[in-house]
């Protein structure tokens, strides 16, 4: 068995450049990968799209996760304790409101498949 800390890698993330949320990569295997943000106050990670299921779990702070109802993106409020599911390909993106976001992201399968 293996102990993850998703919050203490959250706020040990780096971001790869200036401007970009910090992430780390918890764990990553074929059937899935768990990845932590930590995102500045105002900063996103833009709506997107991921061939898999990815499930989003607000580890602390609050924002904004985006999400979409039939073919309109739409914006829900995240705090703390959150989870929000998404199906694959379906459009997911998040923003911290006026105080840091961690996220924890599971995304099963993990996306390119074999290692």
């Amino acid at each position: 068995m293996q102990t993850l800390d998703p919050r203490a890698a959250a706020r040990a993330a780096v971001s790869a450049r200036a401007g970009r949320p910090a992430t780390a990569i918890l764990q990553d295997t074929p059937d899935v990968r768990l990845v932590v943000f930590r995102l500045a106050p105002g900063e996103e990670v833009a709506p997107h799209r991921s061939p898999s299921t990815v499930l989003l779990t607000v580890l602390d702070g609050s924002g904004a996760l985006t999400g979409e109802e039939g073919a309109q993106a739409v914006e829900t409020t995240c705090r703390a304790g959150d989870v929000a599911a998404y199906a694959p390909n379906e459009l997911h993106g998040m923003r911290a409101g006026d105080e840091e976001l961690l996220l924890l992201a599971t995304i099963a399968p993990r996306p390119g498949g074999e290692r």
